[in-house]
């Protein structure tokens, strides 16, 4: 019996929308040929056209996805390729952490990718989760060895090392790690403080304060972490 899904598709601009254009057709045609080989069938197909400034604005169709997916067993979602989804990273996680919080597989018709959870027995995603892992990893350790030397410092130049903790380095506050790790992700893929605060924002992710991101918090936030410093 045919596996339930949905099927996704995304454009970036009102004339790939455009009928005699190719990027719904084409992009369909990729869901459908995946779902027939795969045995999926294909409930309903949801379509947005990013026209405004971020990737969050004008996902009306990712947004009607989420709800029916709310209401009915639907658990597989299909798309082209992991950008449909988002080409930036920090929207790109975010959209799959949501998905994966209500059971939800999303994947990629180009080469089968399961977004959600990347198959393990793939030579090419078990390269690319190896080395995110080890990515991973160092990057913990950095960050590890970097609050060590800066508390050894705070300590031999004030005998102490007390104070309120950064963003995402309070052990009481382990909900702002994966924030962290986003915000640092999407400076590293060259995004300016106000479009990172912008995008937070968007995706209705709340600061420390529960106020709206600011620009000059996500620089503080960077610049804290660049010089390993947790107070």
């Amino acid at each position: 019996m045919p596996i339930a899904a949905f099927g996704y598709l995304r454009v970036s601009s009102l004339g790939q929308a455009a009928e005699d254009r190719d990027g719904y057709r084409r992009q369909l045609a990729a869901v459908e040929e995946y779902a027939r080989l795969h045995d999926y069938e294909i409930q309903e197909t949801f379509r947005d056209s990013i026209t405004g400034k971020t990737e969050l604005e004008g996902r009306a169709g990712l947004a009607a996805c989420m709800e029916q997916i709310e209401i009915s067993e639907v658990k597989v979602v299909l798309v082209e390729s992991a950008d449909r989804i988002a080409r930036d990273a920090l929207i790109g996680g975010i959209i799959i952490r949501e998905f994966k919080k209500v059971g939800v597989t999303v994947i990629a018709a180009s080469g089968g990718v399961n977004l959600t959870e990347p198959d393990d027995s793939h030579p090419t995603e078990q390269l690319i989760q190896r080395i995110m892992f080890a990515l991973a990893e160092w990057e913990r350790c950095m960050i590890v060895e970097k609050l060590r030397a800066a508390r050894q410092r705070m300590k031999a130049k004030n005998g102490k090392c007390e104070g309120r903790k950064s963003y995402g380095h309070d052990p009481k506050r382990p909900e702002e790690v994966p924030i962290l790790q986003l915000i640092l992700e999407s400076s590293a893929s060259g995004n300016p403080a106000d479009v990172i605060a912008a995008r937070l924002n968007g995706a209705e992710i709340k600061s420390r304060s529960g106020r709206p991101w600011r620009a000059s918090v996500i620089r503080k936030i960077l610049k804290r972490n660049q010089e390993g410093v947790t107070a």
